[in-house]
């Protein structure tokens, strides 16, 4: 439930003037305007189940998007029964200057392009349909231009071969590889709630620059009760990002009874010492490992 300092849950990614926006729980429409962030810009949203806490913010955000003026299609992706639940919450959104496309998935779906990301989803544990997902953001192998010259690649072919086509010229097959260099490390984020720890969370969160994880129980006493509602403690989440070996942690989705998720955090650092407490407007710039560091939290 949300606190007064507390929104429910969701995740906003931008890249390449590509917004997705992650599950959209109460307060969503809120947090987003301390940002001043665009409405208009959401080119598509993933809900990662049909809990209230995940879904509830959607037919005001819907109404917030339509008032912008917006007439490019919206489209919504989560597992299956999206169709008949959303459609039934945006009954009070009627009339919108835009279309809104379903897309209900089983997480085992092939990695599927959305603007600048790749985006995969994996199955959870949560005792009714729930997916997490993962984003790449796929880098370009650097241009070469010693390289372009060494292959006598003519100079007027540089930068279409380095989009990626292939052009064949005076009986002579000009491809990529002869200006670009070896493949590069692109960025990774991996987002994962409500669920009990599963083996397909490690592969989906393997060496992602970011993985924000359920932690709905601090204290390791409070096992059983994950195990019951289906949720995970700090120290689980820990493991999960351990295993996967992700680069750092952020822990989300909280019990209203935890309202200092702070003084428990030492339960996560114990085995992953680059863990962090999620907190509203919690933000972080990745770049690319050989770029500027990043900007913080």
């Amino acid at each position: 439930m949300p606190l007064p300092n507390r929104w429910l849950t969701s995740c906003i990614v931008r890249s390449a003037g590509t917004t997705i926006l992650i599950d959209c729980g109460e307060g969503t429409q809120i947090t987003l305007r301390q940002l001043g962030w665009s409405f208009k810009s959401i080119d598509a949203i993933w809900i990662t189940h049909y809990h209230g806490d995940h879904i509830s913010g959607l037919p005001g955000l819907v109404l917030t998007i339509g008032n912008t003026g917006r007439t490019e299609t919206l489209h919504l992706y989560g597992p299956r029964g999206l169709t008949r639940i959303a459609r039934g919450l945006l009954q009070i959104a009627p009339e919108l200057p835009f279309r809104i496309e379903f897309h209900e998935l089983t997480g085992e779906e092939e990695p599927m392009q959305v603007g600048c990301f790749v985006m995969r989803s994996v199955k959870l544990d949560h005792g009714i349909p729930c997916l997490g997902y993962r984003l790449d953001l796929p880098r370009q192998p650097e241009f070469l231009r010693e390289k372009a010259e060494r292959n006598q690649v003519p100079l007027k072919l540089w930068s279409r071969l380095q989009k990626g086509e292939t052009i064949e010229q005076d009986g002579v097959v000009y491809r990529p590889e002869m200006v670009l260099g070896e493949p590069r490390k692109g960025l990774s984020l991996c987002y994962c709630t409500d669920t009990r720890p599963v083996p397909g969370i490690v592969q989906a969160a393997a060496d992602v620059d970011l993985f924000i994880c359920e932690g709905m129980y601090g204290e390791e006493e409070k096992k059983s009760r994950a195990n019951e509602y289906k949720h995970m403690t700090f120290r689980e989440a820990a493991e999960l990002a351990k295993a996967a070996q992700a680069k750092e942690l952020w822990l989300t989705h909280f019990s209203p009874s935890l309202i200092h998720p702070k003084e428990v955090l030492h339960e996560a650092k114990e085995i992953f010492p680059n863990s962090y407490v999620g907190k509203d407007r919690m933000i972080k710039v990745l770049n690319y490992e050989d770029e500027c560091e990043d900007l913080g939290h």
